[in-house]
């Protein structure tokens, strides 16, 4: 099947993996609207598709401060547990008919404690709601498994408090840890006694890195912070010069460091210019293990179907191509290796094949 053969309903039917996509960017519109009135806030359009469109256009300001302010809106409507279990159910419902077969969910638990809620009763209510919908969408013959990961927001002070949820509720369905918010002026490093704490506890961790900060933020997050993932990671590039590695670019591909890579919201960020010259096409034709995902789904208007489509339709990606990058994500998934093995052969392949 080359490329050219390749329809958007195809697309929707592979299983795919999704390991960076923010719980609070993928709120339905609707909900949105219906949470919005129930709790006062005001939104900038109470119509769905009007408020869709203003989430996308908003984002798409080729800046990643401006960018994040957008969360005010789905955050406001995530305080309290009914809030939570709802957004969280319909998460794992909407990645499901998109045809995904494994999800890491990430979100900051200290952004949904303003009405009262601990952060265990966060994580707690988060993970209830994820099950409910895991069941349901077993139940409809889509089922999927999703993963937890909890945030840290760099620029505050409670990243290690978050670490230990992690640590906490690691047999409850958290599978990681990372580190969110604006990189510039917060390096990692800033957090080291907390990754320094997890590995002693033996979590795994990702951290946003090489997106709006260049090589001296990924160089923390894994030579110093030793991050197994880098959260978008597309200034790697600017350790590659006519295809040659430098130093740091060759130790991330050599150690198979996972770059979770977000082409649409990269566009929205400015961290690159076309779908077409993304930097996840020359990554993965160097060998690095480039994984595919969406980020933000409302924030960027997007799907894993779509940017799979649009993978294929503007960097001329095949299906062959689309296969391998779900599957360097379930290898690089926070999961015991005999279950990632099982989900690639017993799932991935099987439904490239067919």
């Amino acid at each position: 099947m080359t490329a050219t053969r390749v329809d958007i309903e195809a697309i929707r039917r592979l299983p795919k993996a999704v390991l960076h996509d923010h719980l609070d960017g993928g709120l339905r519109p609707a909900t949105l609207v219906e949470l919005a009135a129930e709790v006062g806030h005001t939104l900038p359009t109470t119509d769905p598709d009007e408020l869709a469109a203003w989430f996308f256009e908003a984002a798409n300001s080729g800046d990643l401060v401006r960018y994040i302010a957008t969360f005010e809106h789905t955050l406001a409507v995530m305080q309290t547990r009914e809030g939570l279990l709802r957004t969280a159910e319909e998460y794992v419902l909407d990645l499901a008919a998109d045809g995904v077969v494994y999800a890491e969910v990430r979100y900051a638990p200290e952004l949904n404690t303003r009405k009262g809620l601990s952060l265990a009763e966060v994580v707690e209510t988060v993970q209830e709601g994820l099950a409910a919908g895991m069941a349901k969408a077993a139940a409809a013959g889509t089922p999927v498994r999703v993963g937890t990961l909890l945030c840290g927001m760099r620029m505050f002070d409670r990243v290690r408090e978050a670490a230990g949820q992690a640590v906490a509720f690691r047999d409850a369905g958290v599978v990681g840890f990372d580190i969110a918010g604006a990189e510039a002026g917060f390096p990692a490093a800033d957090h080291l006694a907390a990754f320094e704490y997890l590995r002693r506890e033996n979590v795994p961790f990702t951290i946003h890195a090489g997106e709006a900060d260049g090589l001296s933020s990924i160089h923390q997050a894994v030579q110093i912070c030793g991050a197994q993932r880098l959260g978008h990671g597309v200034r790697i590039t600017d350790d590659i010069v006519d295809g040659k590695l430098g130093r740091l670019a060759g130790w991330v591909r050599d150690r198979r460091i996972a770059l979770e890579m977000c082409p649409t919201s990269n566009l929205q960020t400015g961290a690159a210019t076309s779908i077409a010259e993304h930097p996840i096409t020359a990554l993965k034709e160097l060998g690095f293990r480039v994984t595919l995902n969406t980020d933000n789904r409302l924030v960027s208007g997007t799907t894993m179907s779509r940017e799979m489509s649009l993978l294929v339709e503007q960097a001329g990606w095949t299906v062959e191509d689309l296969r391998t990058v779900t599957v360097n994500a379930v290898k690089s998934a926070f999961l015991p290796f005999d279950e990632r093995k099982a989900l690639i052969q017993d799932v991935v392949l099987p439904g490239y094949s067919a």
